[in-house]
């Protein structure tokens, strides 16, 4: 009936076309159907401007800027590393949504929802690997972001408070990850934190770090309640923190503008709010279509990660009472780990990364040259290499490979088969480990060629060790496998030495390896086997 009036003056199609186009002008926050159709073609836009009224009106693009100086579009100039950041975010958060549902975040539930999300829930472990695969990507990103940022000088003024509120996301991003490490509940999760709670022990004065400890754990060790923390830290106060800064920063970017390559300006300048208008690039449609773009190629190549190459690696359920060999942190906090191996835990703790924070924040402050151009700042460039160099060195001390060794019979099995992890053994599977008993004094060989390379490869490391550890005498090692049950082999390592006392020493360690077990996908591989040519392994 509302209609009728319309209705008289122009025809029913028509009438409904309009309102159509009302409608759609409404959710475009401005732009009808029409204007769209130009965009597509690439046709200017007519006066007044109506792709500028989205930018007004719509919620998203409030936090866009109308156009850009052509100089910045460039890929090359920002490599689109703070889109790709808050893409990240937005991808964490869905896919984070998503594994909740199967989710409780009790010990008594965590590890076996785990369990459940990788084999019964339909896409679950795509899910779960996209999801680790964000957040690994989103710390690279965003961390790649603050180095583009530093080395064109884009902190220097205005731009001050724009580096300090990235200087805080870049912190709020590695807890947000490390937050999410303890939630799958294996080994890998309990000890990496448990080992990363302790630095809080050594805030200063003792009182305080003790509080601090307890506050974080929930109890003196990690278990329900200090789950529970995490979980919510998680899931709740770190994103919400995260939220608030990234709209503050964007804001502040939207404000300033991103700053133009520093030989398209004078020394001291900031012009990048000053585009002239033979030189403006607008959002809507070059812009958005070149983000749009970039990010399609982006999850493809997410994807295709996830479901090919990427697996987010779930080891043994926590044990509280067992710690494995080698624990490492997250690898973005290999540098402090490494730290610690050469420090105490008050200084590689607490000291140096405050200081490092500090000094950050205090960059724009601190380096007073109004030039951005880097002929002009060779000490601000020189002193970044040297501590991005001095981080690299601090990440590899913090890797297994500069570890404390154990004893030697310890770790030739961990090479092998470790506690944790895939391993040589492992990887070559239950079919290529034939039945017998291997002694490394007579050099075995076998029909399989793969695991003649394992006796290799035990051989060898029994040698190696014996040579540099002069408490290794006379070592040599046998190798067990027999058939426990239809499907289920052990695997048995007995290495025997002498003493400096002339007194025999024995270790030895078993595992058993199930036929239908897909030791890939538990250890963050994925499994290529259907890529052999036709014929290949057949009969084994």
């Amino acid at each position: 009936m509302a209609v009728q009036p319309e209705v008289n003056k122009k025809s029913i199609m028509r009438t409904v076309l309009d309102a159509a186009d009302d409608v759609f002008t409404r959710i475009t926050a401005g732009i009808p159907a029409g204007e769209v159709r130009r965009m597509i073609r690439g046709e200017a836009p007519g006066r007044p401007n109506p792709r500028l009224k989205p930018h007004s009106e719509a919620f998203l693009l409030h936090i866009k800027p109308t156009y850009y100086h052509e100089s910045v579009t460039k890929f090359t100039h920002t490599f689109r590393l703070g889109l790709l950041s808050t893409y990240l975010f937005f991808v964490e958060t869905i896919t984070g949504l998503i594994l909740m549902i199967w989710y409780a975040p009790t010990p008594e539930r965590a590890y076996t929802d785990m369990i459940r999300l990788l084999s019964n829930v339909p896409f679950g472990q795509l899910m779960r690997d996209l999801h680790r695969l964000g957040a690994e990507l989103m710390v690279a990103v965003v961390t790649l972001h603050m180095v583009r940022t530093y080395l064109t000088g884009s902190y220097k003024a205005p731009r001050q408070f724009t580096w300090f509120t990235g200087v805080i996301l870049l912190v709020l991003t590695l807890f947000l990850s490390f937050s999410g490490y303890l939630l799958p509940w294996d080994q890998l999760a309990y000890w990496a934190v448990t080992i990363g709670t302790s630095m809080a022990e050594a805030v200063p004065p003792p009182i305080v770090g003790e509080t601090v400890n307890l506050l974080a754990r929930g109890a003196p060790d990690i278990g329900a309640n200090g789950l529970m923390r995490f979980y919510l830290l998680h899931v709740l106060f770190l994103p919400l923190a995260l939220f608030l800064f990234f709209f503050v920063h964007y804001y502040k970017v939207v404000h300033f503008g991103i700053s133009l390559p520093s030989d398209e300006e004078e020394v001291g300048q900031d012009t990048a709010n000053k585009v002239p208008a033979d030189r403006r690039v607008y959002f809507l449609p070059d812009v958005m279509l070149d983000e749009a773009a970039l990010l399609i190629v982006f999850t493809a190549l997410m994807v295709i990660a996830s479901v090919f190459f990427f697996a987010a690696p779930l080891e043994s359920i926590a044990n509280p009472q067992s710690t494995p060999l080698h624990t490492v942190a997250p690898w973005y906090f290999y540098w402090l780990q490494g730290l610690l191996k050469i420090a105490d835990k008050a200084i590689a703790g607490v000291y140096l990364p405050g200081i490092l924070l500090v000094l950050l924040i205090a960059i724009p402050y601190l380096d007073r040259n109004p030039s951005r151009r880097g002929r002009d700042r060779r000490v601000a460039i020189i002193s970044g290499v040297v501590a991005g160099v001095v981080m690299i060195i601090l990440s590899w001390m913090g890797t297994p490979y500069y570890a404390v060794q154990g004893a030697p019979a310890v770790e030739v099995i961990q090479e092998l088969m470790p506690e944790e992890g895939m391993g040589p053994v492992r990887e070559i599977g239950y079919a290529h480990l034939p039945l017998g008993v291997y002694d490394t004094r007579t050099h075995p060989q076998t029909e399989d060629e793969e695991f003649n390379h394992i006796l290799h490869e035990f051989e060898a490391s029994i040698a190696s060790f014996e040579a540099k550890d002069p408490s290794f005498n006379e070592a040599y090692g046998i190798l067990t496998i027999s058939q426990e049950q239809p499907s289920l082999k052990r695997v048995n390592w007995d290495i025997y030495w002498l003493s400096p006392e002339g007194v025999d020493e024995t270790y030895n360690r078993f595992f058993f390896l199930h036929e239908d077990a897909f030791y890939w996908e538990q250890y963050g591989l994925k499994d290529f086997s259907f890529m052999r040519p036709a014929g290949e392994g057949e009969g084994e």
